[in-house]
């Protein structure tokens, strides 16, 4: 997908400024065949790196809506938001173009309702269902993540 047309208008005015934006992380997991837990992963068109889905919250959205949203614009797939398991600020991302920006990640656990998993959009070039110990190689970060909103917590995870 491209960059949202509000971060456009905003680049406008600030160039390649540093932006904070709302983000959002939806730790998908369903029963796999055979009764092990499974995690939706997709494979980033940018960069290649494997995370769990994804994205930059829309003005006046709500971060649990942007996470089902993008659940079902990146894989087709519908997802219940079962709960809030984290919130971090990330490290500054720099883009090819200049542009630099630092994203409060919202992490949600999710559960998967139906739909088969598949590209959906120009964001990824693959999905697929792994579990923890057959998934491609993940980013610190995002295996944090995925711990996290697999976790049974009840309260959500803050830095302090």
């Amino acid at each position: 997908m491209p960059t949202p047309d509000f971060i456009l208008s905003l680049r406008e005015k600030v160039g390649h400024a540093e932006l904070w934006l709302p983000g959002v992380t939806a730790v998908i997991r369903r029963e796999g065949a055979d009764g092990t837990t499974e995690v939706l992963l997709v494979q980033r068109s940018d960069n290649h790196a494997w995370t769990p889905v994804t994205g930059i919250v829309d003005p006046g959205e709500d971060p649990g809506v942007a996470a089902r949203r993008e659940a079902l614009e990146e894989t087709g797939v519908e997802i219940r938001v079962d709960r809030l398991a984290q919130v971090t600020a990330g490290e500054q991302v720099a883009y090819p173009n200049g542009d630099r920006n630092v994203f409060l990640d919202h992490t949600f656990a999710c559960t998967w309702l139906g739909g088969e998993a598949h590209v959906a959009d120009d964001e990824s070039v693959d999905v697929g269902w792994f579990t923890l110990a057959t998934a491609p190689p993940l980013s610190e970060r995002m295996r944090q993540r995925i711990e996290v909103g697999l976790s049974d917590e009840v309260a959500a995870r803050f830095r302090a």
